[in-house]
């Protein structure tokens, strides 16, 4: 293979990759709506904290903007503190 056809097959793959995680953030936001118990509402925020964070290192990356890390950075640090917030009041209410 040469470079041109290399640097074809890893953009395709970027953007599959891309749009396989914003289905996968689209059907974890429908999970939080919808979910039957605060256990699946709680993955599901975890879901949406990692995939996030996925979809934008990704476009970090194909994108070429470096502040995207950052704020990934942030967007992992929150999902944590939400997962913390949503596990304490469970424990609270159950």
């Amino acid at each position: 293979m040469n470079g041109g056809a290399l640097s074809m097959l890893a953009a395709g793959a970027l953007a599959l990759t891309l749009l396989l995680l914003a289905l996968s953030l689209l059907l974890g936001l429908v999970r939080v709506l919808k979910g039957p118990s605060l256990e699946d509402r709680l993955l599901s925020v975890l879901l949406l904290g990692s995939g996030g964070v996925g979809l934008l290192l990704l476009l970090s990356v194909s994108m070429q903007l470096t502040a995207l890390v950052d704020v990934a950075l942030v967007l992992a640090l929150l999902a944590a503190v939400t997962a913390a917030a949503l596990t304490r009041r469970g424990n609270e209410h159950g």
